[in-house]
């Protein structure tokens, strides 16, 4: 015991179980707790220790046991039963540990969500680590301040049967809606289902950043859907089948050379192979074998299979040698600067891409420079 009471010194005890005030007990829990959680502790110290952190977690004074709560709140020594006590203690108290403690199980954090009131589900929800099991509980059981918070969490794991309940339990809640759409990630099912129930800023927010069905994708680009637009372009980067894909486009009759080039010109290499192999005939490996063909004449032959003009095969080869000149270097928004340095590139080289292409080239390099310059703010 002699490690322990250098570092939890008697005077520390006395002053922790007999001090005359809150005040002085709450020092003294602070510094006990800082001792408790950064000394290397045998297996008997460790349970000395565990039973003077419950004697605080029944201090009378409010200011102990928060001082308890806040300094072991991120700390793996703190007691299971203790952190369940806190959980059920005021709020002061109690929202530090369901806010961090990595002591819970999910199935105690679905029992205080079921439980508990508002404002614990809040503070549950925003945890830094949640599973779906726990967020499941929050979307049955959580008020929708909670729900809102859990789907805004995106440290969260969240089923997209999970978010399919949440949506069909407030589906009049913008609020919760709005948490919803601007995930980082949505399975594409949610994204669609949502197009219909949000407003107009949110749902150009889904077309603009979620992938959607090769159906509806085109459904909206020809203007099937009212009320929206989008750019096959970004749908094509985001598709996670892009042969498929390109195979309705091309069904749609709106695999077009422009759609291509733009495609190419923002980096969508992948797609564009795919389009390629589809216009061609030919299967995406001697596809892509041509189009990387480091002679002059597998690019042209696959292109000419393709049916595409002749007029702009100046420009594929250098939207194609431009991509084969550059690579992602790991850095921070490494895909935004590279498809910046694709477009400042490939519009720098002579070629005969159509005016209109280029301009819509320009407002894309554009657009990516204003949208790095928001995050760089935003960091």
């Amino acid at each position: 015991m002699s490690t322990t009471r250098a570092a939890l010194t008697d005077i520390d005890i006395r002053t922790l179980l007999r001090g005359a005030t809150a005040d002085e007990r709450a020092v003294a829990a602070h510094k006990l707790c800082r001792a408790i959680d950064r000394q290397a502790l045998t297996e008997d110290e460790r349970l000395h220790a565990q039973e003077i952190l419950r004697v605080m977690a029944v201090d009378a004074a409010e200011l102990v046991r928060r001082a308890l709560a806040v300094t072991l709140k991120n700390s793996p020594v703190l007691p299971r039963d203790v952190a369940l006590k806190l959980a059920r203690d005021v709020e002061s108290v109690a929202l530090p540990v369901l806010n961090f403690s990595p002591v819970f199980t999910d199935d105690d954090l679905a029992e205080i969500v079921r439980v508990g009131g508002p404002v614990r589900q809040v503070a549950i929800a925003k945890r830094p680590k949640l599973s779906d099991k726990v967020a499941g509980a929050i979307v049955d059981h959580g008020a929708e301040p909670a729900v809102e918070t859990l789907c805004a969490n995106d440290n969260a794991a969240v089923s997209e049967r999970t978010l399919q309940r949440a949506i069909d339990r407030f589906e009049k809640s913008e609020q919760v809606l709005a948490a919803i759409a601007y995930r980082n990630a949505l399975p594409m099912a949610v994204t669609e289902r949502l197009i219909d129930m949000v407003g107009d800023q949110i749902r150009d927010h889904l077309l603009n950043t979620q992938m959607l069905s090769p159906e509806l994708a085109v459904e909206i680009a020809i203007g099937a859907k009212e009320r929206a637009t989008i750019d096959l372009v970004d749908q094509a980067g985001r598709a996670g089948d892009p042969k498929a894909f390109a195979a309705h486009l091309n069904k749609a009759q709106r695999l077009t050379p422009s759609l291509l080039l733009r495609a190419l010109a923002h980096g969508h290499m992948t797609f564009f192979e795919c389009a390629v192999a589809e216009l061609a005939g030919v299967p995406h490996h001697r596809t892509w074998l041509m189009i990387h063909d480091a002679g002059a004449l597998g690019l042209r032959a696959i292109y000419d299979r393709a049916g595409l003009p002749t007029r702009l095969f100046a420009a594929f080869r250098a939207g194609v040698d431009t991509w084969h000149s550059m690579e992602f270097d790991g850095g921070l928004r490494d895909r935004e600067r590279f498809q910046e340095r694709m477009l400042q590139r490939f519009l720098t080289r002579p070629q005969s891409a159509g005016r209109e292409d280029v301009d819509y080239l320009l407002e894309r390099m554009d657009r990516i420079g204003r949208d790095g310059r928001s995050s760089a703010d935003v960091a």
